[in-house]
């Protein structure tokens, strides 16, 4: 599972809605929850947040806060 998906399930979400509100089809919201070589867009991210009335940097970290640079200097 992916750390959207991770998400969307510890916060209880469902998905159909937010397939709904946002226009990603639910394939595509069940390909971004559990396949770890689909890409999460910036704009997909921004429409989840918002139509689960989060703020969408939460769920940018929540996401992507595992992600560290390579080269700390």
């Amino acid at each position: 599972m992916t750390g959207l998906g991770l998400y969307l399930t510890k916060k209880s979400i469902n998905k159909a809605e937010v397939s709904r509100r946002t226009g990603i089809s639910k394939s595509r919201l069940s390909q971004l929850s559990a396949n770890e070589s689909t890409k999460l867009r910036a704009d997909e991210l921004y429409l989840i947040a918002l139509a689960i009335d989060i703020e969408p940097c939460e769920v940018f970290e929540e996401v992507c806060g595992h992600l560290d640079l390579k080269n700390k200097e």
